[in-house]
């Protein structure tokens, strides 16, 4: 019984965030970028009436796991876009990714969205490779937008997908 609970595969949920998911919604994000947005950050945009997001919860844990992942998203005069987006460095390639950003798309086309937008660093080529899967399309970019921890700087590609 042991031996098939450890190689148990997760099962995950994609369920609307709410405003009690911002400690841990931020504690991804503070692991996945390095500007990062704290918890009343994450509260103050969701309390919006423009901005909705999505976590991901295992439901077939036994005990309490970090969040695997999350997205935020806001929608406004017929465009949605992506405020951020972040999965657990574990699971990776694990196509959660996949399934927040379906979810926000679902939601921004049900609030009458007709584009959504997202910005990226073009170097990071997981996420590109996701955002081409999903139809994005780049429609600009912006010059040393990104700074690392080292000082480096990095170009933000916008992009976009239609919705209708």
């Amino acid at each position: 019984m042991l031996e098939s609970y450890l190689t148990l595969k997760a099962e995950y949920e994609i369920v609307p965030m709410q405003l009690r998911d911002c400690v841990e919604v931020a504690a991804l994000h503070g692991e996945r970028f390095s500007r990062v947005w704290d918890e009343s950050e994450f509260q103050n945009l969701l309390s919006q009436d423009t901005t909705f997001g999505f976590v991901a919860r295992q439901t077939n844990a036994i005990l309490k796991k970090p969040l695997p992942g999350f997205v935020l998203a806001r929608h406004a005069a017929g465009e949605a876009e992506i405020l951020t987006v972040a999965v657990n460095a574990k699971l990776s390639r694990t196509g959660l990714g996949w399934r927040l950003m379906q979810a926000a798309l679902r939601e921004a086309r049900n609030r009458g969205g007709e584009t959504m937008f997202l910005e990226v660093d073009g170097a990071n080529q997981p996420a590109l490779g996701l955002y081409r899967k999903l139809g994005f399309e780049k429609v600009g970019e912006r010059k040393a937008y990104y700074v690392d921890e080292s000082g480096a700087k990095s170009t933000a590609l916008v992009m976009r997908r239609v919705l209708r």
